[in-house]
This record gives structure tokens, sequence and C-alpha cells, in this order.
């Protein structure tokens, strides 16, 4: 009984080092400009736990810095779904998405192809 109790305090020890207080990942964001970029960003960053956000209108992506044991990826894309952008593990509700202003509405294909000269000024 006492080295059961001993082997889950010490692996109860080892989760508890093994996640990372800067964990880095990447995920892809939709969205089309730079109001888009700053809503995304701050939505990331306002989730507990992030330290970085940066998000690429061009490529889509949103790098971030992150302590895995204050949030993870599914909590991030929750608080980036709310406030109308789809990612690849959550898409925001037809009510948050239409609460972006109009030249973000990144499900259009009219919108996305009047920012196409956008991305490529960046």
């Amino acid at each position: 009984m006492k080295q059961v109790l001993i082997i889950f305090l010490l692996s109860l020890g080892t989760l508890a080092f093994a996640q990372n207080k800067n964990a880095k990942a990447s995920i892809e964001v939709d969205g089309v400009c730079g109001m888009c970029k700053e809503r995304i960003e701050k939505a990331a960053i306002r989730t507990k736990g992030v330290k970085s956000a940066v998000w690429n209108i061009d490529t889509h992506e949103l790098k971030l810095i992150f302590d895995e044991r204050k949030t993870d990826i599914k909590e991030i894309s929750k608080q980036i779904a709310a406030v109308g952008h789809d990612t690849k593990e959550i898409k925001a509700t037809e009510e948050a998405y239409m609460s972006v202003h109009a030249c973000c509405r990144y499900r259009d294909k009219d919108v996305v192809k009047d920012h196409e000269g956008e991305k490529n000024n960046n």
C-alpha cells in the first residue's frame, strides 16, 4: 500500500512539472484585415495565461505563447470564437460572427475579394 501511495505521489509531482509555463503554439484563425487582427489578438491576450498573441493577416496564423497550467488551445479558441472569428477547433456562432464590422465578414466571398489588395501590400 505504501509503495502505491509513493508511486502515486511521485507521478503527481511529475505531472505538475510536465506543464510548460511558456508553451508555444500556432492556430489558424479566420479574418481579413487589420481590425480582425486587433480583435483576434485582444481576445487571445485577454485569456488568462496567454502571454503573447500575434496574428498574421496573410497566413491566418495566430502564434501564441501561453502558460499551460492556466489555459489551453481549446479555451483560447473559445475566446476567439466569442468575438466572431472561426478557428479550426471552434466556429463562431452566427450571432458572434454578425457582431463583427461588415468589412470583417470573412465568410463573405465579396469581402474577402475586397481585401485581397490589402494582403499584397503587407
